[in-house]
């Protein structure tokens, strides 16, 4: 049985490869973010189309409140997106502002 304490993984793909390379995984990562989500966009449609039609069948329109609560999460899985698409990866972005903190307080020490 293994007791250590999960280790931190540090991201360090921007330390290796070309920088061919390296454009092309960021190109590959943002391109999955995107078709994960049309995916899950198209899903959402013909899903709740469905249930609309079968809902209008039984005069109840009882299909808005899945329509409502999907669509929540289908608005958090476009706000998720957009957060990792927007320039640099969020990500790095926080661990570099926590690493300077935490050198900074190691010089203070």
């Amino acid at each position: 049985m293994n007791h250590s304490l999960p280790s931190s993984r540090i991201d360090v793909s921007d330390a290796v490869g070309t920088p061919e390379t390296r454009l092309l995984r960021e190109a590959r990562e943002r391109v999955d973010a995107q078709m994960g989500f049309l995916g899950h966009l198209m899903v959402f449609l013909a899903v709740n189309a469905g249930l609309f039609l079968l809902s209008g069948l039984q005069q109840s329109y009882w299909s808005f409140f899945p329509l409502w609560g999907w669509g929540l999460g289908l608005a958090i899985h476009g706000l998720a997106t957009l957060a990792k698409l927007r320039g640099p990866n969020l990500r790095q972005q926080l661990m570099a502002r926590e690493l300077a903190r935490l050198r900074g307080e190691q010089r203070q020490a």
